[in-house]
């Protein structure tokens, strides 16, 4: 079926017999066109089915209206309720999201960011990716193109940006820390990639939680995580079944990671919380709802997000900004479930 051609206002000035300009100016509610006229050129464009293109419309104006989003995963809780928190805010200010998802891949991301920028967008917020580069030029082009960019929970901190982040190296204390007075002493450490800041910072908390209560520091119980599920199964089984197992599990990365110890040792045999004290990050919705129901840590992802919205319309309004953080930090808070009920053989 041959596709329907969009009307113009050319369209609409050549049945009128008048200029494009007059035409535009009728729809855009100029009072330099005569108020009989305006009407008349009103009821064509509805006869005619003109839909006014509103892309073009803003970019005269020097402005597209348009936000675009890069988050690793949109299927994570994290992610899906900063995005929802941006737009509670954008849709009350009329701006559309253009959303994208890197699936943890820098190469993916460096093409949603191009992708953006060639879209006009007025704003990029972005989360980097897991396998994330030493090369960020193309965050730096994003500046370069004056466009405004904000950087949320994984951030380059050496990007001179508005970021938004959590204090993550205060939650791992907070969660580590409610386990040893739980009990627990042998904690391991889930540990997301090194190569980004914020779990670097959940390292650092996890160190100084046992610091603080005169444990000492066991390299052996420090696993680097692994995307891939299988691999990921395979080395927490492994660390599960050593000579001197751990009591509990940080899984510092995520939930996901935390789900998975936990199925491990429900196949091991090996009893939650009795025998091991699992804790998770992020609070996914599932974590309430498995069994036994799973400690975590909220990031508050909502506030996040309309942080996010907000520091951008701040920055682009009449206020006065000069006083704006350029990093806002919002403290998450340590959810306890009956996964950290403690062990055994501290039961009263």
């Amino acid at each position: 079926m041959k596709q329907k051609k969009r009307v113009t206002i050319y369209d609409i000035a050549e049945r009128l017999n008048l200029t494009a300009s007059s035409v535009s100016r009728a729809l855009n509610n100029s009072s330099h066109v005569n108020e009989n006229t305006k009407q008349l050129i009103l009821k064509t464009a509805a006869e005619m089915n003109y839909k006014q293109n509103i892309m073009a419309s803003n970019l005269r104006k020097g402005r597209s209206q348009t936000i675009g989003i890069v988050v690793p995963r949109i299927n994570q809780n994290f992610f899906a309720n900063v995005i929802a928190g941006i737009e509670e805010v954008t849709y009350q200010k009329g701006y559309n999201l253009v959303i994208c998802q890197s699936n943890e891949l820098h190469e993916k991301e460096v093409k949603c960011i191009s992708a953006l920028i060639n879209q006009h967008v007025d704003c990029i917020i972005v989360s980097v990716a897991a396998d994330d580069g030493a090369d960020h030029s193309h965050l730096q082009n994003v500046i370069d193109h004056n466009i405004q960019l904000i950087q949320f929970d994984r951030v380059v901190d050496e990007l001179d940006t508005f970021k938004v982040v959590n204090d993550n190296e205060l939650a791992a204390m907070e969660a580590v820390s409610h386990m040893i007075g739980q009990g627990y002493r042998r904690i391991a450490l889930l540990e997301g990639p090194q190569n980004l800041g914020i779990f670097q910072r959940r390292n650092a908390g996890y160190v100084k939680a046992l610091w603080e209560n005169k444990i000492d520091l066991d390299h052996d119980l420090i696993i680097p995580n692994s995307w891939d599920r299988e691999e990921s199964a395979d080395r927490i089984r492994a660390l599960l079944s050593s000579s001197n197992p751990p009591d509990a599990v940080f899984a510092s990365r995520d939930d996901f990671s935390a789900l998975r110890v936990l199925e491990v040792a429900n196949d091991m045999g090996i009893k939650v919380p009795e025998q091991l004290g699992i804790c998770g990050y992020s609070n996914e919705s599932f974590t309430s709802i498995t069994s036994p129901s799973i400690s975590t840590v909220d990031q508050h992802s909502a506030e996040i997000g309309k942080t996010i919205a907000e520091l951008y319309f701040n920055s682009i309004s009449k206020k006065d900004t000069a006083e704006q953080p350029k990093v806002v930090s919002i403290k998450p808070q340590l959810i306890i479930r009956p996964s950290t009920a403690g062990p055994a053989n501290t039961a009263t």
